[in-house]
């Protein structure tokens, strides 16, 4: 047995200790070496060559997050930046280890998602980020910023995209040069917001410093030669205030509107006027009065129906003539409201107005609405003069309106003063005809009585329902149950109105028969969808359109359903359109009186005294009723067939 003294002890552990602390370097530096070869398997040895190009990615679903990368890549090739602009569904993510300099314009889509262009290349950053195999250093070459297009009605999901990508890229090892700016579509300054950032990037990038000191990589290289700009960052005081102040969310949708933080940095050019925003914002109106809307004040409208164009003509008026007895040519088509609260898939304005919760914009006063919308709709009527086939004695009664509308795009109950324009409405003998999503209960109990009260009944279950309205608020569906609730309450004349959309709402049969008994409406209108082209935000196409023999089948069979207490009274072919009346209530003696006496309505209203539906119908005309031959069509106006001539292979 060997003898080992007590002094060689001490000499034995150090050198245990130094061979230990030898081998955890070399494998610390292998790791390093191995991370690296990932990070960039192809190092350069020459820094003179040419760097790896910069990329900028647009995560878009209607164009609009694609359009900005567009103007942010034609300004940094102005400045002397080589960038590649990308759709991220033909990259790689893979390769994204090789970049020095990334940019990315994201929009926030459904349920915080983003479109599909970019959920590939989102999921891939997603599992990366929390695989931990793959570390925190794959990304630590690359640079990157993010300007988000989101909304924030959307609550929790707003900029979700966006800020998921800075979130994922800086746990990859990404260092980010600006922070993610975000701003908000439906409330605006998407430009004004966007402009700002840019202007912030550009110096930045030229400047070689990130906005927390870093060095930025070599990645933004000039196209002439292919060396890196070395500027100076000319951004001054103001223009950084106002990119701070302008971290705002904006959604890829087809609405632009200001935001609620960018409009500290706009005046009153349609944006801001006294610290309140302005609803139609200047892209809203260009995009709306290209529709053939006259916009007026900040936040309502006015549209000529084609309806009314044909009646002028003699060539019949829309359903509601069939069903009520308006007049469509002498029916103002309006809204208080431009803004939403949902965005149906089968909105034929492919959502080019502002969407929101709550009311947060300037408001005109009401009867400056009225004014207004007479004067413009009365002018849109005199300019129908001769035109071929307008009767002068229906122009001369169109240019007093007799009934109103209140629909169009947008929720007209949202407008604070709804009450006072009704009002105002009735004061001038003017019918009321106003239509709700049904998402504002509370709004439905305290509207006063009107001539006609519309609940929009899109979808028979939750699902369904957010499926086809996409609603802006979480607990839709209990707002929905509490409008139809609240209508229930209502004496005057309430209508359910369904949209029938194949694929998505012609099977509900039995839940549709469920809802009658919540709001237990006066009417039931049931339409077939309307195809108004398909858009990046409504991929309906004729497939999704029944024809009327389908609305005429789905209708009778809820009737059926009701045993009695609904039947189908009326129809309208040409709108596709028919119309369930409750039997106790509007069939008498066998006849039915589904039209309305309109001298008498207003009569009521101005008594003061309490009323109800039964008080001012009127019978309707048996060209009107359903299974008549003329089919809803007017015997006294003139059927008018446009002859189609179509190319034939």
């Amino acid at each position: 047995m060997t003898n080992v003294s007590s002094a060689s002890v001490p000499a034995r552990l150090t050198l245990l200790a130094l061979l230990s602390a030898t081998t955890f370097y070399c494998f610390y530096k292998s790791r390093r070496l191995k991370l690296s070869s990932i990070s960039n398997p192809n190092p350069n040895p020459n820094p003179n060559l040419t760097p790896r190009r910069a990329k900028l990615f647009f995560v878009s679903q209607t164009g609009t997050s694609k359009a900005l990368a567009r103007r942010l890549f034609d300004l940094l090739t102005s400045n002397g930046l080589a960038f590649d602009l990308v759709d991220p569904k033909d990259y790689e993510p893979e390769d994204l280890h090789l970049e020095t300099l990334v940019l990315i314009v994201a929009s926030t889509w459904e349920d915080g998602k983003p479109p599909p262009n970019g959920g590939f290349f989102g999921n891939w950053l997603e599992e990366s980020a929390d695989d931990f195999r793959v570390g925190s250093l794959l990304l630590s070459k690359c640079k990157f910023a993010v300007f988000g297009v989101g909304s924030r009605s959307y609550g929790a999901a707003f900029n979700a995209v966006a800020r998921g990508f800075s979130k994922r890229m800086r746990a990859l090892g990404a260092a980010e040069v600006l922070p993610v700016c975000e701003g908000d579509v439906d409330e605006g300054g998407l430009d004004e917001v966007f402009d700002v950032w840019s202007g912030k990037l550009i110096g930045v990038l030229k400047g070689g410093c990130s906005e927390n000191g870093g060095i930025i990589a070599s990645g933004v290289v000039n196209d002439s030669d292919s060396e890196i700009i070395d500027g100076s960052d000319d951004d001054d005081e103001e223009e950084e205030n106002a990119l701070e102040s302008s971290i705002v969310d904006l959604e890829d949708i087809a609405g632009k509107g200001p935001s609620r933080k960018a409009t500290t940095i706009v005046e009153s050019n349609g944006k801001l006027v006294n610290g309140e925003k302005e609803m139609v914002t200047p892209v809203i109106r260009t995009s709306l009065e290209k529709q053939g809307y006259k916009i007026i004040g900040s936040h309502s409208g006015v549209k000529l129906c084609r309806w009314t164009k044909s009646q002028l003509r003699g060539r019949g008026g829309c359903y509601k003539h069939s069903f009520y007895g308006i007049e469509s040519h002498r029916c103002m088509e309006t809204t208080p409201s431009l803004a939403c609260a949902n965005k149906c898939v089968f909105c034929w304005r492919h959502h080019t107005n502002p969407v929101g919760k709550s009311w947060r914009w300037k408001m005109d006063d009401p009867l400056d609405i009225v004014n207004s919308a007479i004067d413009l709709h009365t002018k849109m009527i005199r300019q129908m003069k001769g035109v071929p086939g307008v009767k002068q004695e229906r122009l001369s009664e169109g240019l007093s309106p007799r009934h109103c509308a209140l629909s169009l795009v947008g929720e007209p109950i949202m407008y604070p003063e709804i009450n006072s324009l009704v009002d105002e409405l009735h004061r001038r003998r003017i019918s009321t005809f106003l239509v709700t999503n049904a998402q504002f209960p509370e709004k439905i109990k305290m509207l006063k009585p009107i001539t006609q009260l519309y609940v929009s009944v899109d979808a028979a279950t939750k699902d369904s329902l957010k499926a086809i309205d996409r609603p802006l608020f979480g607990d839709f569906w209990e707002r929905f149950i509490d409008s139809l609730t609240a209508l229930r309450e209502k004496q005057q004349r309430t209508v359910y109105r369904l949209t029938l959309v194949k694929g998505w709402n012609t099977e509900d049969i039995d839940a549709y028969f469920s809802l009658f008994d919540i709001g237990t409406p006066d009417f039931v209108e049931i339409k077939g969808v309307t195809y108004c082209g398909t858009s990046a935000t409504s991929k309906l196409t004729m497939e999704n359109v029944p024809w009327h023999a389908d609305v005429k089948a789905f209708s009778e069979a809820l009737a059926q359903k009701s045993k009695g207490e609904y039947e189908v009274a009326c129809e309208h072919v040409h709108s596709c359109c028919v119309l369930l009346a409750r039997v106790e209530k509007f069939k008498v003696n066998g006849q039915w009186f589904t039209w309305i006496d309109y001298e008498k309505f207003h009569d009521l209203v101005a008594s003061g005294r309490p009323f109800n539906s039964n008080d001012y119908m009127a019978a309707t005309p048996s060209w009107a009723v359903y299974g008549a031959e003329e089919g809803g069509f007017d015997p006294g106006q003139s059927r008018y067939r446009k002859e189609r001539h179509h190319k034939t292979q």
